[in-house]
């Protein structure tokens, strides 16, 4: 049976869709080529067709999910003002903690992002560079945009092992309301 020009390069992409889900899930160094394959009806040998190692497969997951990141955090030109507060409370959502297979790479993956090798850790910090100056330029602080980022994936991880989701929900709205009031402080009473 011949199959379609695009077949390979589909295949690819629910591949890569797949495995980002199931890693976000549960952790890629725990699932096996087999289990990846399988969930997109392959078998395990028909992975190196696609990717030259699982290696190569983490690689290029968590550079899609961070192009994806950067571009639904970072908006364009056209973003409206409150884009950043926006973004906050979308991100620091019970929807994202509770569930990590469609949410954010870093705190989903990020203990192993910081085992993988050069290659990848220098592209998590490029894209985590670019999003800095972005949130820069809108927060008007480089230190304030490294925060919000730093803030952000944290609450998120802190959000995802307590058991309570009244303490999750506790952890996310601080984090929200902390956040806010650094983004857009009010003005404080007027001196004498």
């Amino acid at each position: 049976m011949r199959y379609s020009e695009t077949h390979k390069r589909d295949m690819r992409e629910k591949l890569l869709d797949s495995s980002s889900a199931i890693a976000k899930k549960g952790g890629f160094g725990t699932t096996g080529v087999d289990a990846l394959m399988s969930a997109i009806g392959l078998t395990g040998g028909a992975f190196y067709g696609h990717f030259p190692s699982k290696d190569a497969l983490f690689a290029a997951i968590v550079a899609r999910e961070l192009e994806h990141s950067a571009q639904m955090l970072a908006g364009d030109e056209q973003a409206p003002p409150d884009h950043v507060a926006r973004c906050l409370r979308r991100y620091l959502s019970d929807g994202h903690a509770e569930h990590p297979e469609s949410g954010c790479v870093l705190p989903a993956l990020g203990a192993e992002i910081a085992r993988a090798g050069p290659g990848v850790r220098a592209e998590v910090e490029a894209a985590l560079r670019r999003l800095q100056e972005d949130w820069r330029d809108r927060v008007g602080d480089a230190d304030a945009a490294w925060a919000l980022l730093a803030q952000c994936v944290g609450a998120i991880l802190l959000a995802r092992v307590v058991e309570s989701p009244q303490t999750r929900h506790e952890i996310l709205a601080a984090s929200r309301r902390f956040l806010e009031t650094a983004i857009d402080p009010q003005p404080g009473p007027a001196g004498p």
